[in-house]
């Protein structure tokens, strides 16, 4: 492993495990390259790859400090389970819960969105995602049955795409991503728990895997409050 990504992992995990909390001050970068044994510029790297997952944001003239990790970050420069993002919350209460599981035929509005053929079956899935007891986003998946064979409602409740790259063997490449702020559906009032808030971020994924085939069309709507979603743009 490179040493500015050993020097990352070890950070992160401190802040993660709470040994360096929200709102702390990260020590200077001289300081780093005497604990790490390591030049300034890895030391940069590391700490940059911070600020780019959300650990950290650098305040000019004044030093890098701990953000609060009381969110849910989805990065949007790339595709990411959520199984992949509970990982990096670590301490926090976070479960999946199966809500609706069925197989059905590809509805017209989505064999056509999908490229189907007339005919085609897909997995419908709901799942409701609690964070520290409450129920803040609903995902509504639709995934080909033919392209991800043997879905169960259990592996829904773990991680589909563990599945799919660990035990089918398929290689997830693209996704074509898309982010809205709508009105509260009657869906989302009885899956989520919505407070008073009148509207929902709603992120839609059509996913693809190497061979160019869409395996899943997925909606997944958010409740304001709790989620921010990043990305790294350079110039």
């Amino acid at each position: 492993m490179a040493k500015y990504r050993q020097i990352f992992e070890r950070l992160a995990e401190e802040m993660r495990n709470g040994t360096r909390p929200a709102d702390s001050k990260l020590p200077s970068e001289t300081e780093l390259m005497h604990q790490f044994e390591a030049s300034r510029g890895t030391v940069r790297k590391a700490l940059d790859l911070l600020q780019e997952n959300g650990y950290v944001r650098k305040h000019h003239g004044k030093g890098v400090f701990v953000l609060k990790r009381d969110q849910i970050e989805f990065q949007f420069n790339g595709i990411v389970s959520f199984s992949e993002v509970y990982a990096s919350m670590l301490g926090r209460s976070i479960q999946t819960h199966v809500a609706s599981f069925e197989e059905m035929e590809a509805p017209t509005w989505l064999a056509e969105r999908m490229n189907l053929a007339t005919g085609t079956h897909v997995f419908r899935i709901e799942r409701v995602r609690n964070f520290d007891g409450e129920n803040v986003i609903l995902d509504i998946n639709y995934f080909v049955k033919d392209l991800v064979p043997g879905l169960t409602e259990e592996i829904a409740a773990r991680s589909i795409y563990g599945y799919i790259e660990g035990e089918l063997g398929l290689q997830i490449s693209y996704a074509k991503r898309k982010i809205a702020a709508e009105d509260v559906t009657e869906l989302d009032r009885k899956r989520l728990d919505l407070h008073d808030y009148e509207y929902v971020i709603v992120i839609t994924n059509d996913t693809f895997l190497y061979e160019g085939q869409q395996f899943e069309y997925t909606e997944s709507r958010h409740r304001l409050d709790k989620f921010q979603f990043s990305d790294v743009a350079r110039r």
